[in-house]
């Protein structure tokens, strides 16, 4: 069990390291080097293969705390994300949005679950589970791509709000398609479709997003109505979002349903409440603490990381990952282009097709699926992917921006009308 002094430790290495990352955010967000990389390349430096300084499995089981913490990242970032889309965006861009959080992902969880198993030779169900983990976008990941002063110079803004709002809608949807073969691998199989259409469907998707919808509803309205009255403090409205966002995650979890769905409901139901004046604070305070929630996740999983296991992946794994990378997702855009408007171009497709992240919400989900299962198999994959996507997109953010920039003359464009102004 894990004492007082050991809690402490942990604590004093992270709130160090977030603290350590802070002082140099501006050279950071300039550099092609992430901070999440660089709070993943620390966890693998304090943990048990390296310095041996912190060994989460002395603290409890490695999937709890995994699934936990990512669960509470999870909330507080779905809340920025929300926060980072203009109001007018999901009405104006509903049918093709409906098509990239649908088709794509639908098609995404097909390629991987394929991938993974003609490569690793595993069985169909497990290889489903593994294939659905990993299918959608990561919307912690994926803030550091569409935020900061590099992607506000070089991206379009219907590309970046494309990729926030896939990355904050799919993570709650891609439930359905890990809880079916999950069910399957636990249940038998009549039990397991009952249980999928029924309370996995009905309950846990559609009634949590009625849930969400309901409670950013009734939050928005409280607010207005306090500000009304003048109750209430200009530094208490960033408190009242993050209060927002973990009253839904703990609400979630009590009604057993899907948390980060309801999560992502209410945010989109609670920013229509909010006026674009105090929209972009809010947000600016949102991110301030998404980065500090998110940054000792990935700490804990360059920690967590299963040296073994993957040794014996071998080879496979390494192809795997490659394929993974290459074709679980920028095929799918370059097939969806035609009903997508917001990708104007070749270059918008392939740019939107290779920024899909896996992190977090695979943390979440492969933790989850882990510890039912007790199969380390499930983490062992999915811990390499996360790990491979973190390091290639991380790195590839910066510098792929700016070549997208410099292709489409966005860059030049953005530039103009600055000089003009």
């Amino acid at each position: 069990m894990m004492g007082k002094e050991d809690l402490n430790i942990i604590l004093t290495i992270l709130g160090a390291m977030v603290l350590l990352i802070g002082l140099g955010s501006k050279w950071l967000e300039k550099s092609p080097i992430p901070a999440t990389l660089l709070a993943l390349i620390i966890g693998i430096l304090l943990g048990p293969e390296v310095l041996d300084i912190i060994d989460i499995t002395e603290y409890g089981e490695k999937s709890t705390i995994l699934e936990v913490s990512a669960r509470v990242t999870l909330g507080i970032g779905l809340m920025g994300v929300a926060l980072r889309i203009p109001k007018q965006f999901p009405q104006e861009n509903w049918r093709q949005l409906f098509i990239l959080i649908s088709g794509g992902m639908l098609l995404m969880w097909a390629i991987s679950t394929a991938l993974v198993y003609f490569i690793l030779g595993l069985p169909f169900w497990l290889s489903a589970l593994i294939g659905a983990i990993i299918a959608p976008t990561d919307p912690i990941a994926a803030s550091p791509i569409v935020t900061g002063p590099v992607a506000e110079k070089n991206l379009p803004d219907r590309l970046r709000h494309a990729i926030s709002f896939e990355s904050g809608a799919n993570d709650g949807l891609s439930y359905l398609l890990v809880l079916l073969p999950l069910l399957m691998l636990t249940m038998v199989t009549d039990k397991a479709i009952s249980h999928w259409l029924t309370t996995t469907l009905l309950w846990e998707v559609l009634a949590a997003t009625g849930f969400g919808l309901l409670l950013g509803f009734l939050a928005g309205k409280l607010l207005k109505a306090a500000e009304k009255r003048d109750l209430i403090q200009e530094d208490w409205r960033l408190v009242y979002t993050v209060a927002l966002s973990l009253l839904a995650v703990g609400g979630g979890k009590l009604i057993k349903s899907d948390e980060l769905l309801i999560v992502f409901a209410a945010a989109a139901a609670f920013v229509q409440f909010v006026g674009e004046n105090d929209r972009g604070e809010e947000e600016k305070g949102q991110e301030a603490v998404n980065r500090f929630f998110s940054y000792p996740i990935f700490t804990l999983l360059g920690i967590a990381i299963p040296w073994s296991g993957w040794a014996d992946l071998g080879w496979t794994g390494i192809l795997l990952v490659i394929l993974i990378l290459l074709l679980r997702r920028p095929p799918v855009l370059l097939l969806l282009k035609p009903f997508l408007p917001a990708l104007q171009s070749k270059k918008d497709a392939l740019f939107l097709g290779w920024f899909g992240p896996v992190a977090v919400a695979a943390i979440y989900y492969g933790s989850m699926a882990e510890h039912r299962l007790k199969e380390p198999l499930v983490w062992d994959v999915v811990s390499l992917v996360i790990f491979a996507s973190v390091l290639v997109h991380g790195l590839s953010a910066t510098p792929l921006s700016r070549l997208y920039g410099k292709a489409t003359g966005y860059y030049k464009k953005e530039k103009k009308e600055q000089d003009s102004d």
